[in-house]
């Protein structure tokens, strides 16, 4: 049975991911209608090429002994992939290629869906009491990658990063009520 000392990692992945949330929804969305494609998806990516940290779940140095493989090896190479994807769709972007929002939709997809099943797994096997150094990944990293995921969903989408509020609050502009 898991202790309340166990849950803290969760406990600042959701408490990190709300506080990047916030820090998105005051300085970031407001302002997305206003950027092209070209402004907001580099850093963004850039970000995202960093994922190849996540090998250091195979790592002795980076984690204690005891971490769980059937974590460790999906949430390392699901990092690499993404890395991998995130950089292709980086140069992609850059050049104005037109295969980009293609890329970066693969990208995003691959991405979030290699987080949840981190989480997931993780979860499963009981991987935070192993994680060790690598501790900060899953508690500050993964939910700044979460938040740009989503910010990148919604570029893609093409909505100006209108969340429900605000495209209500267009409406009411738009016909005086």
């Amino acid at each position: 049975m898991q202790t309340l000392a166990d849950r803290i990692l969760t406990l600042n992945l959701v408490l990190s991911t709300l506080l990047f949330y916030a820090a998105a929804r005051v300085y970031v969305l407001p302002k997305l209608a206003e950027w092209s494609f070209r402004t907001v998806m580099p850093p963004i990516l850039l970000l995202h090429s960093f994922r190849h940290l996540g090998l250091m779940f195979l790592s002795r140095g980076a984690t204690y002994p005891g971490m769980p493989q059937q974590f460790a090896y999906p949430a390392a190479l699901g990092d690499f992939l993404t890395a991998i994807l995130a950089f292709v769709s980086f140069v992609a972007v850059v050049r104005n290629r037109p295969a980009q929002r293609g890329l970066v939709l693969v990208f995003n997809v691959v991405g979030t869906l290699d987080l949840v099943n981190a989480i997931v797994l993780s979860t499963v096997y009981g991987a935070p009491a192993s994680m060790g150094p690598a501790y900060w990944i899953p508690a500050f990293w993964v939910p700044a990658l979460l938040v740009t995921h989503y910010i990148t969903f919604l570029v893609l989408r093409g909505d100006g990063g209108r969340t429900p509020e605000g495209a209500a609050q267009t409406r009411c502009q738009s016909t005086g009520t």
